[in-house]
């Protein structure tokens, strides 16, 4: 008998992943009442080979306001559970777990300072091929 080979492409815990990045975010937006939570985009969701949990990546618009969106989401993880219980075929529904991920605002800031640097250096070239000139001109 041939073996059969697992299909290409993603993992059933992949697919699993997506479906619920793509139910919570609208669940999220139109359930979710909590001020708190704001304007947030879910990254990634990253769950568990049992289906047990899914650990789940957001950003916030306002970074000053993600990590009090974080507390939010994981208070109403239960209630989010519950509902994606309910649009999710599977026999268990993984715990939710929502986490904070500032690497783009960091990203954001890292380049500001290095723009900021390049900005520096170039004022200093400048200022130095100015006084060259200046000085080769009075030689």
């Amino acid at each position: 008998m041939p073996q059969h080979s697992r299909p290409q492409g993603f993992a059933r815990a992949d697919r699993v992943g997506e479906q619920i990045r793509r139910d919570l975010a609208i669940l999220i937006r139109d359930r979710v009442k909590d001020p708190r939570v704001g304007m947030i985009t879910l990254l990634d969701v990253e769950v568990s080979k049992d289906f047990a949990h899914a650990k789940i990546w957001f950003d916030a618009l306002q970074a000053e306001q993600g990590l009090e969106a974080q507390e939010a989401l994981n208070h109403a993880a239960g209630f989010l559970r519950r509902e994606l219980g309910h649009l999710l075929k599977l026999r268990m529904t993984p715990a939710l777990h929502f986490f904070y991920d500032e690497t783009q605002s960091r990203g954001n800031a890292l380049s500001a300072l290095i723009a900021k640097a390049v900005a520096s250096d170039r004022h200093a070239d400048e200022e130095d091929d100015a006084d060259t000139s200046k000085g080769a001109a009075e030689s």
